[in-house]
């Protein structure tokens, strides 16, 4: 067996593995480390990168950004900031109809640009935003398929942990790449609020009543009660943009800024803040393992050529790039219905980036990049609600046990189709993508 056949034969494993319920760094791992001993027919070759690898991957100075936007995103949680993200929310949209939905998309998408992780952003909203959404009578599938869709805006709308693995793979700038995520952000809490207003209508007895509408008096006090959330990200997002510091520098403003604010609400306390640190470790600890499988696997890929001959297969192909790149999307959308979107990253940008960049699409490598790192950014957050394995739609519908599970898949696929509508428009118009960084740079 060539090491091209060797590569090639890797992926079924891999993916045997994976559907074993193997965790996706240790199957990542086993399958480069066993793979380098078939290439190199010796054991050391694979020990002597275990030591390489992990210092070159783990001295990274990028990497450090993950565990200050995690810890940026607890601090958030503990000072009370998704509370008063959602009733500024529903102060000004609970009237409408399927309004305190809205209001929950609405502060998932705040929530989202303070911490960076779509897990987290639906794990907190949905504890903060479902009891009122059953109070008012909505059901419990359009209840939990709303906050597991508003989730997604947290790895959307930057910061976003995904976009920053996304930029150390493929060696791209990290603040460019934030800054191209902003309009698809907000495309998307406004697909999201359409969709619920549609939602609304076909589905009347399902949205529940609107809340009363609130004096613009008491509208603006509820608006200014978010002030710390704005300032937080005015203050990172514009140092970053200012040249004031780096991201990574800018994660660690950030989250000490938070944690003030946690701590002046009082929710922040020796107790809690040792609970932080440990909660952001483990996540850390399980993203950094994660992180070095996908490292090691990537390098066994490398040595048998599967990225380059596929590369080169592609192109020879003579397909359109649109074509190509529709094809990638696709196959993203199968992935994100049975894998986590981190584990899709690490997996396919390696093989996927080198085929959509040698690619002509009319722009610099550079906008091919950014523009395509949005797209991936965008479909995978549609695996984190594609039935059956969206881990949102897990998170959310353990909160509320008494919503069986169809319910939500069911409420979930009007959110799956706003976001396949919302991908068609950037892939036909990249300049939508793209506005914001030729206007900065």
């Amino acid at each position: 067996m060539t090491n091209l056949e060797l590569g090639m034969a890797s992926f079924p494993v891999l993916l045997t593995l994976i559907f074993l319920r193997v965790p996706i760094g240790l199957a990542m791992f086993l399958v480069g480390l066993f793979g380098l001993y078939f290439v190199t027919d010796s054991f050391n070759m694979g020990l002597a990168r275990l030591k390489s690898e992990t210092y070159s991957t783990f001295s990274s100075y990028s990497l450090s950004i993950i565990p200050m936007f995690l810890l940026m995103g607890h601090f958030a949680t503990l000072g009370g900031m998704s509370q008063s993200l959602f009733k500024a929310a529903e102060s000004w949209l609970g009237h409408r109809k399927g309004g305190v939905a809205m209001s929950a998309v609405g502060a998932c998408a705040g929530f989202g640009a303070i911490c960076g992780s779509s897990l987290a952003t639906a794990a907190t909203m949905g504890q903060v935003a479902l009891p009122e959404l059953k109070r008012y009578g909505y059901s419990g599938g359009f209840s939990t398929a709303t906050l597991a869709a508003g989730g997604t805006l947290g790895i959307l709308i930057p910061p976003s942990v995904i976009l920053v693995i996304y930029a150390i793979l493929t060696e791209q700038n990290i603040a460019k790449l934030f800054l191209s995520a902003f309009v698809p952000g907000i495309l998307a809490a406004v697909g999201y609020m359409v969709t619920i207003a549609i939602y609304a209508r076909l589905h009347p007895d399902e949205a529940g009543a609107p809340r009363a509408r609130m004096p613009y008096r008491e509208r603006l006090i509820a608006l200014r009660a978010v002030w710390p959330v704005l300032t937080v990200f005015v203050v990172v997002v514009g140092g970053i943009y200012a040249g004031i510091f780096t991201p990574t520098e800018g994660a660690a403003v950030g989250a000490f800024g938070t944690g003030i604010i946690a701590f002046a609400n009082g929710g922040l306390n020796l107790t809690t803040l040792v609970g932080s640190f440990m909660a952001t470790a483990r996540a850390t600890a399980m993203i950094f393992f994660i992180v070095l499988g996908a490292a090691f696997y990537n390098g066994f890929l490398a040595l048998t050529q599967v990225p380059q001959e596929l590369s080169t297969y592609v192109v020879g192909l003579g397909l359109s790039p649109w074509m190509v790149l529709t094809l990638v999307l696709l196959l993203y959308l199968v992935f994100g219905a049975v894998m986590d979107s981190l584990s899709m990253i690490l997996l396919t940008i390696p093989i996927f980036f080198p085929i959509i960049v040698a690619l002509d699409f009319g722009m610099t490598t550079e906008e091919v990049a950014i523009w395509f790192g949005i797209l991936v950014l965008i479909v995978v957050e549609v695996g984190l609600i594609t039935p059956p394995v969206g881990m949102n739609l897990f998170v959310i519908n353990s909160m509320d046990r008494l919503t069986p599970m169809i319910e939500t898949y069911k409420s979930v696929m009007y959110f799956v189709a706003s976001d396949i509508i919302r991908v068609v428009i950037l892939v036909a118009f990249p300049g939508i993508t793209l506005f914001a960084l030729r206007l900065m740079y």
